[in-house]
């Protein structure tokens, strides 16, 4: 099936910065890009939608890499839509190539193969789990951390309080230092843990298949996307997810 989807033009899944980087951090951002492979044919979406939450991580790639840059740390970038292959939920996995998102229909997610669905894992999902894998391979690390940025009102209208969240099933530690660090520098924010999404075996990824099993320091970090709209934006959470890491890898 090598090959199924791709076209010319379409972009390789995966984008490393700092690459050879020996720091103890892996950065990873599964939701940076907005791309489609050709052959879906913009997946039948109305004009505007891939510029929404629904399309991507707004703000979320800027963050990641500003964060790389100010730790020296290795970054894995995922080029497409969430829509095509949303590659932080298993593969397979029912919430993997959504047919509706918030409220607006994917026409070309609906009634899909087997055989479509795998040529979406082969060409997205394989080689950002390989690079992931990699990462952790190249030297040692001692904690792993995903970018990521959410909408404060979805379409039920309901509004998210927080800034910004921690989200950890197990390594609780980590993602409350993250609060208490940044809270200590700017106590307005308005923080929390496990907010506004909580981690799950069955609709996650890289935390349970790749930083528990690895058993090293993790978060999820949420950044609410009405914080990322400007570079002085963007480089002050840079600079208070840095501090916080710097944090992180002092504690025993």
């Amino acid at each position: 099936m090598t090959g199924a989807l791709t076209a010319p033009g379409d972009p390789i899944a995966v984008e490393w910065v700092h690459p050879e980087s020996k720091s103890e951090v892996l950065l990873l951002c599964e939701h940076a890009g907005q791309a489609i492979p050709k052959r879906l044919g913009g997946l039948g979406l109305p004009e505007g939608a891939l510029d929404r939450h629904i399309g991507w991580d707004i703000g979320a790639e800027r963050l990641a890499r500003a964060l790389a840059d100010r730790l020296g740390a290795p970054l894995i970038i995922q080029r497409y839509s969430r829509l095509v292959l949303d590659c932080n939920r298993p593969a397979g996995s029912a919430g993997s190539i959504p047919e509706v998102s918030d409220g607006i229909a994917v026409p070309g997610n609906q009634g899909i193969s087997d055989q479509d669905r795998a040529a979406r894992q082969e060409m997205i999902f394989d080689p950002l789990n390989a690079a992931i894998d990699q990462g952790f391979a190249h030297v040692p690390r001692r904690a792993a951390f995903s970018i990521h940025s959410y909408t404060r009102r979805m379409q039920d209208g309901v509004r998210r309080t927080w800034d910004a969240g921690f989200l950890s099933r197990h390594d609780l530690v980590t993602a409350q230092t993250f609060v208490d660090s940044i809270s200590g520098l700017e106590p307005g924010l308005v923080l929390g843990v496990n907010q506004p999404y909580q981690i799950e075996a069955d609709s996650d990824w890289f935390i349970p298949h790749h930083a528990e099993r690895r058993g090293m320091r993790h978060t999820l970090v949420e950044v609410c996307n009405d914080q990322l709209g400007t570079d002085a934006q963007v480089a002050r959470w840079a600079d208070l997810l840095a501090h916080a890491v710097g944090e992180i890898l002092a504690a025993p």
